[in-house]
C-alpha cells in the first residue's frame, strides 16, 4: 500500500495527516538567504585599507576624485569608487648593466649592452650603475604616463651615456666617479620633473667601472700604482718643505734682522758725522785759523798714530816746543817726538 508521502516505504501519516512541500517557504527563504549575501558583500566592497607603506588613489566613475593615506577608508560600492594603491614610501631600484639574482653581492650577471659605453676620448668601458626612485605622486604615477618605470629606466640609460661620453677614461675609472655620479642625478632629476610622471629620484652610483679587456685592465692597474708612488713622493716633498720652510724662514729673519741693525747703525753714524761736521763749520764760522789748524794737528796725528807731536810755536828756540797732548788729554804711545811747525794760518796770525 502506497503511503500518503507520495514515496513507498515512507512512515504513515496519523490520521487526518497528508504531507505537502511548501514552495512560497522555500522561496521565502531563498530571497533572505541572497539578500544576506548581498548586504553582506556590500558591506565588505563600501571599505578597504592603506597600510602605512601605501597610498590609494580613489576614481569615482574613472575621474580621480580622492588621494587617501594609511588607515580603514569607506567608498560607494558597484563599482561606482574604485581604488588604486600605490607604494609611495619603498624605496625601488634600476640596475642597469648588471642584474643581482640572489641576496649575496657576488649574485649577478653582466649584461653588456647596458654597460658597455664610450668615453669622451674615444675609449671602451663597462660602466654599472645602480639607480633608487620612489614615487612621489601616486596620482601622476597612476595616470600621466602608461609605464613610469619603463620611461625612467630609458632616461637613466640616455643620460648615463650621456655623461659619460663627455668624460674622459681616465676620470670615469679613477678619481671622476663622484662628479659622474652628481652629474647624471641632476640631469635625471630635471628631466623627471618635466616629464612630471609621479617619480623621484633619490640616488645614482657607480657600482663598477672598467676596462674591456684584461690588458687595459692591467695597463690601468699600472697607472694607479704610478699615480700612488707619484702622490707618496709629492707627500714627502711636502714633509721635507714643512720641515726646513721653518729653519729657512728663522734664518731669514735673522738676516733680515741683522740688515736692519747695521742699516740703522750706518744711519746713526751718518747722522753722527753730519752732526760733527755742522758743529765743525759752527766753530769755523767763529774762528777760521784755530780751526783750520786744530783740523791740521788732528790730521797729522790720524797719519801718524803713536808718533809724540810737539808744536813750535817759534822759529828761535826749542824753549817754545809745547807737546800736543797736553791739549788733547792722551798720552801717545811711541817714544818718537817730532816737531810740527806753525802753519801758515799760524803764521799769518803770529804776523798780526
Amino acid at each position: 500500500m502506497e503511503n500518503s508521502y507520495g514515496y513507498p516505504g515512507g512512515p504513515e501519516p496519523g490520521p487526518g495527516r497528508k504531507f505537502s512541500f511548501d514552495g512560497k517557504r522555500i522561496k521565502r527563504i531563498a530571497i533572505i538567504a541572497a539578500i544576506a549575501i548581498f548586504v553582506a558583500g556590500l558591506a565588505f566592497s563600501c571599505w578597504y585599507t592603506v597600510d602605512d607603506k601605501q597610498e590609494c588613489v580613489v576614481t569615482t566613475f574613472g575621474r580621480v576624485t580622492d588621494v587617501t593615506e594609511a588607515g580603514i577608508h569607506f567608498k560607494l560600492p558597484f563599482g561606482i569608487q574604485q581604488i588604486h594603491k600605490v607604494n609611495v614610501n619603498v624605496y625601488q631600484k634600476i640596475e642597469l648593466g648588471y642584474r643581482t639574482q640572489g641576496s649575496k653581492a657576488t649574485d649577478f650577471t653582466t649584461v653588456e649592452d647596458e654597460s658597455k659605453m664610450i668615453t669622451g676620448d674615444y675609449n671602451i668601458v663597462n660602466v654599472e650603475f645602480f639607480v633608487e626612485y620612489k614615487v612621489s605622486d601616486p596620482e601622476k604615477y597612476l595616470f600621466n604616463s602608461y609605464s613610469p618605470e619603463l620611461v625612467l629606466k630609458n632616461l637613466v640609460q640616455s643620460q648615463v651615456r650621456n655623461v659619460v661620453g663627455s668624460t674622459p677614461v681616465d676620470a670615469v675609472l679613477t678619481d671622476g666617479k663622484e662628479a659622474v655620479q652628481m652629474q647624471v642625478k641632476e640631469l635625471i632629476t630635471a628631466v623627471l620633473e618635466e616629464y612630471d610622471i609621479g617619480l623621484m629620484l633619490t640616488d645614482v652610483k657607480i657600482q663598477d667601472s672598467e676596462p674591456p679587456t684584461e690588458e687595459v685592465v692591467a695597463a690601468f692597474k699600472a697607472v694607479e700604482t704610478a699615480k700612488q708612488g707619484a702622490e707618496t713622493v709629492v707627500n714627502e716633498a711636502q714633509a721635507y718643505q714643512n720641515a726646513e720652510l721653518p729653519k729657512a724662514n728663522a734664518e731669514a729673519d735673522k738676516l733680515i734682522q741683522n740688515a736692519e741693525y747695521l742699516k740703522q747703525k750706518r744711519i746713526n753714524e751718518a747722522t753722527e758725522q753730519v752732526a760733527m761736521f755742522n758743529a765743525m763749520y759752527t766753530e769755523y764760522q767763529k774762528n777760521k785759523g784755530i780751526t783750520r789748524a786744530r783740523m791740521y794737528y788732528e790730521a797729522i796725528s790720524q797719519a801718524l798714530p803713536g808718533v809724540k807731536l810737539y808744536i813750535n810755536t817759534s822759529d828761535n828756540g826749542v824753549e817754545m816746543l809745547m807737546p800736543l797732548e797736553s791739549f788733547t788729554g792722551e798720552e801717545t804711545g811711541s817714544s818718537r817726538t817730532t816737531s810740527v811747525p806753525q802753519t801758515p794760518a799760524e803764521s799769518e796770525e803770529d804776523a798780526q
